[in-house]
C-alpha cells in the first residue's frame, strides 16, 4: 500500500509512524511531499526545517529501503551529499517508480520535492525566490479542449474557455505558479514565452473612470449597536480572502471600534475553501467569541459561490436578515481537472444562498470579470467586492479607514485603492461602469441548425475548400429534409447535433490545420494582448515522424524555436494535399482513423434516421452527438475513440430496444 504524507506531518509525528511500520515489517511505501511549508494551516515554516537530503538520510537511518528523491530539478542534487544507497529521479519518473516499489517488500519511501505553489508565488512577489522568465500560453484555436493538460498538471490555473467551438482551455497568468507541467499535455497548442511580462491592459477610459470615481458619493455607514456587525468572507485559498479580513480588522481599529478576525484556512494552500469570520463592535469587551455560529452573520461576502453555498457557511446566515454580495463568476473546482464537462453554471449556487437568506438583500456582481477587465488581474476580485459592500452601506466602517488600512498594508497600494474605488463604482452606478468596458463579444451561440451550418461552412472552407464545405452542407441538408418529413417534435435538435458533430469530425486538426491556425493573425494578436515586452516563443510539439518516447511511453514532445512560424507558413498552403495519395501525413494511423470516423459517422446517421420515431428520438440525439467527445491529439485522441466506441455499445442497445420491422442500421464496426 501507499501512504501520502506532508513534510509538516513527517516532522511533528509522521516519522514515528514510519518507525512503527519498519518495526512491524509492513509492506508499505511512504510518499513524503516536501513542499517546504505547512500547507494545511497557512504556510508556516516546517519544524526543524530539514532539507530533502536530510530527510532521505533520516529515512535510511530508520531502516527504510529503498529511498528515492524525486524532483522537478534533479540536476541540483548532482553535487549534493546524497547517500550512496539513495537515488535521485525526475518527477516524470514517478509513475514508473511507484510501479517498481509496489513489488518491493518492506518499508520504502519516495521523497517528492515540490515547493507549495502558493508559497512560490508569495516568495517570488517578495523577491525571496527566483522568478522564472518563462510563461505558458495556450493557443485556443489549436486547443481541442480534451483536458489532457489538466490531467498532466492537476493545476487550478488551467481554466475553461468557452468558445463558439466548445470549451477550450486557458492559463490564468495571475495565479500560475510556473510549474510548466501543463505543457506536458499531448497537444501542440502550448507555446512557451520567454522574457515576457503580463500585459496590463485595463478596459475603459482611464480619465473617464477617474472622473466617475471622483464623483462617487460617500456611502452610509452601517449602524452599530451593542450586538455589533458580523461579516463572513468566503472564498478560495490564494486569492486574498485573509487580506480582506486583515483590512477590515485594521479599518475597525482606525475607526476606534472593537474587532476580532478568525480565519478558517483548511485547504487554503491547495486552492480550497477559506473563510474569514469578522466581528466588529463598539467595544472589544462586548465580543465574546470570534467564530460565527448559527444565524450570526449580518453580511456575507461571497467571493466564491462554491464555498459560500456550502453548509458550513449557510448555517451562519439568518433568514430575512443577512445581506449577501455574490460574485456570480464561478471558479472551477478541482473536479474540473478530471471532468472536462463539469457544469460551471452559477444558477444552482445562487439559488442555494438566496434560499438560505430567505428575503435578506442579495446583490449580484460579476466581480472576477470586472476585476480582470478593469485591472488586468483577477487577483483584485476580493478587494473589488469589499468596495462594493462598503458602497452599499453594509459595513460599519468609513471609506477613509478602509483606504488607510490599504496604505498601511503596504502591498500594491495604488492598485488596491483604485480597485476598491472601482468596486464602489460597480455598486453605485453599474450602468456607467458597463459603458467603460470593452465590448468583448460573448461566444457565439449556435442555437439553430441554420446558425450551425453558416458557422461550420465558413470553418470548412478555411479548413479545406468550398467543395469540401459543400459536401458537408449537402449531407446535413439531406438529413434535415428526411427528418422533417416525419414531423417529429424536437427533430431540429437531432439535426443540430449532426451538423455540429460532423463538422468537428471533418475538421480534424492534422499538421496542415495546426499550421494554418498558427499563421492566423489571431494567434499573435492574442499573444500580444496577454504579454508585453520583447519576448521569444518556443513551440512544444511532437512531430509524428520523429522518434523517441517520454517516461510515460508517449511520443516525445520537443521544443522548437520561433523559426517554426516560417515552417508553419510553408506547411499551411499544403492543405491541398490532404486526403490525396501525395499527402505524406495521410498514411499515419491517426490520419487513417480520422478519415474512417467521418465515413462511419455518415453511415451511422443514415442508419439512425431510417429508424427514427418519437419513441427513440432522444436516444437518437444522444447517439449522433456522442462522437463530439472524440478529440485531442495522438494517444489522447486514440483513447477518446476507444471510449466513444465503448459508449456506443450501450447507446445502440438502448436505441434498438424498440425494433422496427424490416430496418437495420448499416454501420461499419464503429462500436
Amino acid at each position: 500500500m501507499f501512504q501520502n504524507m506532508g513534510d509538516g506531518t513527517y516532522s511533528h509525528s509522521g516519522i514515528l509512524a514510519i518507525r512503527a511500520a519498519v518495526a512491524a515489517k509492513a509492506n508499505i511505501t511512504y510518499k513524503v511531499l516536501y513542499n517546504d511549508a505547512v500547507a494545511m494551516t497557512g504556510g508556516q515554516p516546517v519544524e526543524q526545517q530539514i532539507s530533502p537530503v536530510d530527510m532521505v538520510e533520516q529515512l535510511l537511518a530508520e531502516g527504510v529501503r529503498p529511498v528515492y528523491l524525486v524532483s522537478d530539478a534533479p540536476e541540483k542534487y548532482t553535487h549534493s551529499r546524497m547517500p550512496a544507497n539513495a537515488s535521485v529521479y525526475h518527477r516524470d519518473e514517478l509513475d514508473r517508480l511507484q510501479r517498481e516499489m509496489r513489488e518491493i517488500k518492506g518499508v520504502s519511501a519516495i521523497v517528492y520535492e515540490q515547493t507549495c505553489a502558493t508559497e512560490k508565488r508569495r516568495r517570488r512577489k517578495r523577491g525571496l525566490m527566483e522568478d522564472p522568465g518563462q510563461r505558458v500560453f495556450i493557443n485556443p484555436e489549436v486547443c481541442e479542449g480534451c483536458g489532457d493538460c489538466s490531467v498532466q498538471s492537476n493545476c487550478i490555473s488551467v481554466l475553461p474557455l468557452e468558445t463558439e467551438f466548445g470549451r477550450k482551455r486557458r492559463i490564468d497568468q495571475s495565479t500560475c505558479n510556473k510549474d510548466y507541467s501543463c505543457a506536458k499535455g499531448f497537444c501542440p497548442s502550448f507555446v512557451t514565452v520567454t522574457g515576457a511580462t503580463i500585459a496590463v491592459r485595463a478596459s475603459g477610459d482611464a480619465e473617464r473612470l477617474a472622473q466617475l470615481i471622483a464623483a462617487l458619493p460617500q456611502p452610509q455607514i452601517a449602524p452599530l449597536d451593542e450586538s455589533g456587525c458580523n461579516i463572513l468572507v468566503a472564498g478560495i485559498g490564494g486569492t486574498g480572502v485573509l487580506t480582506i479580513g486583515a483590512l477590515l480588522g485594521m479599518a475597525a481599529h482606525l475607526d476606534h471600534k472593537g474587532c476580532t478576525v478568525l480565519d478558517m484556512t483548511g485547504m487554503a494552500q491547495k486552492g480550497g475553501a477559506v473563510t474569514s469570520h469578522i466581528r466588529i463592535g463598539p467595544d472589544p469587551a462586548g465580543i465574546f467569541t470570534s467564530r460565527l455560529g448559527e444565524g450570526m452573520s449580518d453580511v456575507l461576502i461571497a467571493c466564491d459561490l462554491v464555498v459560500a453555498s456550502g453548509a458550513a457557511v449557510l448555517k451562519t446566515v439568518r433568514p430575512g436578515h443577512t445581506a449577501a454580495i455574490l460574485n456570480t463568476d464561478v471558479a472551477p473546482t478541482g473536479e474540473f481537472q478530471t471532468n472536462k464537462h463539469l457544469d460551471l453554471g452559477d444558477a444552482p449556487l445562487r439559488a442555494a444562498i438566496v434560499r438560505a437568506i430567505d428575503g435578506g438583500p442579495a446583490f449580484e456582481v460579476h466581480a472576477s470579470k470586472l476585476a480582470t477587465a478593469l485591472t488586468g488581474d483577477s487577483i483584485g476580485t476580493n478587494i473589488l467586492m469589499l468596495g462594493y459592500a462598503a458602497q452599499k452601506g453594509l459595513l460599519p466602517l468609513s471609506i477613509a479607514a478602509l483606504e488607510e488600512a490599504i496604505r498601511l498594508n503596504g502591498s500594491f497600494v495604488a492598485g488596491n485603492l483604485r480597485t476598491l474605488a472601482l468596486g464602489r463604482l460597480a455598486a453605485h452606478d453599474p450602468t456607467a461602469l458597463a459603458r467603460e468596458l470593452d465590448d468583448t463579444p460573448e461566444p457565439v451561440k449556435l442555437d439553430t441548425v441554420d446558425e450551425v451550418l453558416a458557422s461550420r461552412t465558413r470553418l470548412l472552407i478555411a479548413y479545406q475548400d468550398a467543395r469540401y464545405a459543400q459536401r458537408y452542407r449537402d449531407f446535413v441538408t439531406g438529413i434535415r429534409e428526411r427528418v422533417a418529413a416525419r414531423n417529429l417534435e424536437g427533430s431540429e435538435t437531432f439535426v443540430r447535433e449532426v451538423a455540429l458533430t460532423l463538422a468537428k469530425l471533418m475538421s480534424y486538426k492534422d499538421e496542415y490545420e495546426v499550421a494554418r491556425l498558427y499563421t492566423d493573425p489571431r494567434f499573435m494578436q492574442r499573444l500580444r494582448e496577454q504579454f508585453a515586452g520583447d519576448f521569444t516563443m518556443t513551440f512544444n510539439l511532437a512531430p509524428p515522424m520523429l522518434p523517441g518516447r517520454d517516461a510515460t511511453g508517449r511520443p516525445k514532445k520537443r521544443a522548437f524555436g520561433a523559426w517554426m512560424m516560417s515552417a508553419f507558413k510553408l506547411l499551411a498552403p499544403m492543405k491541398v494535399l490532404r486526403g490525396t495519395v501525395f499527402d505524406p501525413f495521410g498514411y499515419f494511423a491517426e490520419r487513417r482513423m480520422e478519415r474512417r470516423l467521418i465515413e462511419e459517422y455518415r453511415a451511422l446517421v443514415e442508419g439512425v434516421v431510417e429508424r427514427l420515431d418519437a419513441s427513440n428520438l432522444a436516444a437518437g440525439v444522444e447517439i449522433v452527438g456522442a462522437a463530439a467527445d472524440v478529440g485531442g491529439y495522438g494517444p489522447v485522441k486514440h483513447a477518446s475513440v476507444e471510449r466513444y466506441e465503448e459508449r456506443m455499445k450501450g447507446l445502440m442497445e438502448a436505441f434498438e430496444a424498440r425494433p422496427v420491422a424490416g430496418s437495420a442500421i448499416p454501420v461499419r464496426k464503429v462500436w
